[in-house]
């Protein structure tokens, strides 16, 4: 067994202690993983899963494709076994993360919840049910799925109306007979669209995010494609002007849609409304005021990050993690994963892999010190 899934186990305490507790075990960690054995410091993966790819398996729709080519969704060490122009679908996406962990034996722990972070001193303290570890180093790499946003008022809709969030929707026999409703314009909201439109009337809620102006699937994609990817992953990052200027839009907004176009949805009939501002007498309710008499109701309205499990003053007055490329205020905590986290390709499958590297570093030169 290599070192990176040796721990030191102290019976009378019940505490399992490595120098680095990854939480977390989707792309980014399993990229941070990669790092940290090929240093060779002793770690363990721990994911809320039972399997790894778990989100990819359970929180995406069934005709769900990545956004990336093959070519862009490898993470370190290992191209994605596919045609590199190919679209990969989120079970191939999930089978190829599997496959990564057991290629490089990562010491990966499905079905551990974690509850509670907090540190003593220069320990931090993981909590996870019955079960307690403890590392001077602590990677965050929970992903940006967290919790599934949904507005307070979709209580007040009548309980006739079949509702369920993005992450819960699988395909559209889930859907009560009659129209359906997505609120969110962006691209989950756009590629359920253009699938339950084949079988519902469908109407689009939302501020419209724009497009990409290319078909991804395209040969001119072929050409575009690398040209955006190296703006995306060297330019549009914290350390230039522009990457400083878009980052705050893209958070607040998100990203284009990248596969679905406008004339897609006019095509498919689907009908674009304005944003979801309420209900009224158990409908929806726009802002204009008009109410929608649907059967179902999908709320493709993203995720927000849960922070509320872990005890450690790395936050700002907006509950915002504070850090520089990941690496948190509080020394021996890590953030990766996370939207913009240095550049615009920092929570891609493809694009999580150099922060990565830059916090195995950093955890590497932070343990010598010590």
């Amino acid at each position: 067994m290599t070192t990176a899934a040796t721990a030191t186990e102290i019976p009378e305490a019940g505490v399992e202690q490595f120098d680095t507790i990854v939480i977390g075990g989707g792309q980014a960690g399993l990229s941070a993983g990669y790092y940290l054995k090929k240093l060779g410091r002793p770690f363990v993966i721990l994911d809320a899963n039972e399997r790894i790819g778990g989100s990819w398996r359970t929180r995406t729709w069934d005709s769900l494709r990545l956004f990336t080519p093959a070519r862009y969704d490898g993470l370190p060490g290992w191209p994605f076994p596919a045609p590199a122009w190919s679209y990969p679908t989120a079970r191939e996406a999930a089978d190829y993360l599997e496959a990564y962990a057991e290629r490089f034996e990562l010491p990966v722990r499905s079905g551990v919840r974690v509850d509670l972070l907090t540190k003593d001193g220069d320990r931090f303290i993981v909590d996870a049910g019955d079960r307690r570890f403890e590392a001077g180093s602590i990677v965050l790499a929970t992903g940006f799925y967290g919790v599934p946003s949904v507005p307070a008022f979709a209580a007040e809709l009548d309980p006739r109306v079949v509702q369920m969030h993005s992450s819960d929707y699988r395909d559209p026999e889930q859907l009560a007979p009659g129209d359906v409703l997505i609120v969110g314009a962006g691209n989950s909201g756009a590629d359920i669209a253009m699938e339950v439109s084949q079988t519902h009337r469908t109407w689009l809620s939302g501020r419209d995010k724009g497009q990409v102006p290319i078909r991804i699937e395209s040969r001119l994609a072929r050409v575009v494609l690398p040209v955006l990817w190296f703006l995306a992953s060297h330019v549009l990052t914290v350390k230039t002007p522009i990457g400083r200027k878009v980052k705050p839009k893209v958070l607040a907004n998100g990203a284009p849609r990248v596969r679905v176009k406008t004339s897609d949805l006019d095509g498919a009939g689907v009908v674009r409304v304005e944003k979801t501002a309420g209900v009224q007498d158990g409908l929806p309710m726009l802002e204009d005021g008009r109410i929608l008499d649907v059967a179902n109701v999908i709320w493709a309205t993203g995720f927000r990050h849960d922070y509320s499990w872990i005890e450690v003053p790395v936050f700002d007055g907006a509950d915002a993690p504070v850090h520089e490329r990941g690496v948190a205020s509080e020394p021996g905590l890590y953030f990766l994963g996370l939207d913009f986290l240095y550049s615009a390709t920092s929570e891609n499958v493809g694009g999580v892999g150099r922060d990565a590297k830059h916090i195995a570093r950093h955890i590497g030169r932070r343990t010598i010190a010590a």
